[in-house]
């Protein structure tokens, strides 16, 4: 019972335990991945933003009437002073309310430029550049240079090709619809370390940020970043993958941006995502754990408060089975137990009336017993009176009277047996050919029988007066009903391991639906002796309850042709 308890407690500790660490730590991952997501989307959005700001600013010096006029006039030398002063007063009035821009410059198609802080470091073309060259060819879309490496411009505040993002787009003159030059912007990269080290993930998450062709604009130093291959970054968009980098398991998920083509990759150490999951598992355990405890213990005290009581009353029991009928139980609680020890005590003194009773009946049966031995003196002066009657018959030369004498004489001798109700198979034989040759006498020349008994089974015993019956039933109700002749046929020989005897008859025979009610109550076992006779009933009755149910009669008949009854028998030597 203890085990089961434990197994009752330990079942839905475990499931509970484990399911609710499963669920939480489902959930916990669910909530890290969908704000992993949202941070990655606020990251692109927010770079987006100062992005498009700058394509605006492009914009607004493309229109600029100043601008315009230093793009479209063909005149117009480096040297000038005067236009160039006009530019730069535009290009002015946005990079001073933009801190973000780290400089500006406008080129025309004839490779004159403006700007405020950049400067040439060579006399080569800027048209020829790869920043000019791809505005030019694609006038519509914005350049972006994630590393401006390699230009033939310099600024006065020395920032390297690390520092900034450029932005370049072509200029386009709204009349005749072609290029007439490119504007350049460089953006400052501390525009987005600031944007990015904001929504950090965590405490040693980090975010880097990769344009189109896959090289990285902005990360901050670290040695994982760079083991990060671009491969995993092709077709998992808003989705998280867990790759395991210097022995660490990372969650990276990016995001793409459809205006910058650049991605925002989001890195976060899994064992950080998940660390208050682990405190909860180690929690949650320690708590199972005590609660096992203490549910074993309250087990152990509720089991034995039931086995206990029903451990005293088994010894009662085997106490009682010794024969010792003196104990009783006694319970102090009025329970299904307690209820259990008064049946118990009931029991005992039942028992001990029934002992009171038993012994007042041997009395009674020795009594009986001594009035039987007084009433054998008259199966004696029976005998004597029927041997007198033979002497005399033989005086006078009655041979009939003296067989018939003889045979009655042996029928009471062998039916009496001395009250014994075991007798051999072949006294059993005698008893029932003396019958047989009374009844002769009577019939005549209607009866005649045959006996073929094996001589091996001849000692068996068996229960006695269990042929007569029978041969008288066929007598009566088989050969006495017929026209002519009749005879009887009784075999006997060892079957399946039992002695099977068979008693045939050549009379009226059974119909069929008395044969079927016969063999049910043989069958059955239940009395109906005004249908089937009392003799064959009682016989079939004192195989049955002496030797059991496959010991029994059974009958076979054929209407006008006669019939057969088996007897089936235990072998008894």
């Amino acid at each position: 019972m203890i085990f089961y308890f434990f197994l009752v407690i330990l079942i839905p500790t475990i499931t509970i335990t484990t399911l609710g660490n499963l669920i939480y730590k489902n959930s916990m991952i669910n909530a890290q991945n969908a704000n992993t997501q949202q941070m990655a989307k606020q990251i692109s959005n927010n770079i987006d933003f100062y992005m498009k700001d700058t394509e605006n600013i492009i914009t607004y010096l493309s229109q600029d009437l100043r601008v315009l006029n230093f793009l479209n006039n063909n005149d117009v030398k480096q040297s000038d002073n005067s236009v160039q002063d006009d530019v730069c007063k535009a290009i002015t009035s946005f990079t001073s309310v933009h801190p973000e821009i780290a400089g500006i410059m406008i080129v025309n198609d004839r490779d004159i430029y403006v700007s405020d802080v950049m400067y040439r470091t060579s006399r080569d073309l800027f048209t020829n550049e790869n920043w000019y060259y791809k505005a030019y060819h694609d006038p519509k879309n914005i350049q972006l240079l994630s590393k401006p490496i390699g230009r033939n411009i310099n600024n006065i505040f020395k920032y390297s090709a690390d520092d900034v993002v450029s932005m370049s787009k072509a200029v386009i003159d709204n009349k005749t619809g072609n290029v007439i030059g490119v504007i350049l912007i460089d953006m400052k990269l501390d525009i987005i370390k600031n944007v990015i080290e904001n929504v950090k993930p965590g405490k040693n998450g980090f975010v880097y940020i990769v344009d189109s062709t896959g090289d990285i604009v902005y990360s901050p130093v670290n040695n994982v970043v760079y083991r990060i291959k671009e491969e995993w970054l092709e077709g998992y968009n808003d989705n998280v993958m867990i790759k395991r980098l210097e022995d660490n398991d990372y969650e990276i998920m990016h995001m793409d941006s459809t205006y910058t083509g650049w991605k925002t990759v989001v890195v976060a150490p899994l064992e950080e995502s998940l660390k208050v999951v682990t405190y909860i598992k180690y929690y949650s355990l320690t708590i199972a754990v005590i609660t096992l405890v203490f549910a074993v213990i309250l087990a152990v005290f509720f089991t034995r408060s039931i086995v206990n009581p029903i451990t005293k009353l088994r010894r009662l029991m085997k106490r009682t089975e010794e024969g010792k009928l003196d104990c009783y139980f006694n319970s102090k609680y009025k329970d299904e137990i307690g209820e259990l020890g008064n049946s118990f005590n009931n029991m005992l003194r039942e028992i001990k009336n029934l002992i009171n009773l038993v012994q007042i009946e041997e009395k009674n049966k020795r009594k009986a017993e001594i009035n039987t031995l007084q009433a054998q003196i008259k199966p004696h002066f029976l005998y004597n009176t029927l041997d007198t009657i033979q002497w005399m018959a033989q005086e006078h030369n009655a041979e009939d009277i003296v067989d018939m004498v003889g045979n009655l004489t042996n029928l009471l001798r062998i039916g009496l047996n001395n009250g014994n109700e075991i007798i051999k198979l072949k006294k059993e034989i005698e008893y029932v050919e003396s019958y047989l040759i009374i009844q002769k006498t009577r019939y005549e020349d209607k009866l005649n029988y045959e006996i073929n008994i094996d001589d091996n089974i001849l000692e068996y015993d068996v229960i006695k007066l269990i042929l007569q019956p029978l041969v008288e039933n066929a007598i009566y109700h088989g050969i006495k009903e017929k026209r002519g002749k009749g005879k009887i046929t009784i075999t006997g020989e060892i079957e399946d391991n039992k002695i099977h005897i068979q008693i045939i008859d050549n009379g009226i025979g059974i119909k069929e639906d008395k044969l079927k009610e016969i063999n049910k109550v043989l069958k059955e076992g239940h009395s109906s002796n005004t249908k089937i006779g009392y003799g064959i009933f009682n016989v079939n009755e004192r195989i049955k309850l002496n030797y059991g149910e496959e010991f029994t009669l059974s009958y076979s008949s054929e209407y006008g042709q006669g019939t057969s009854v088996d007897i089936w028998h235990p072998i008894l030597s």
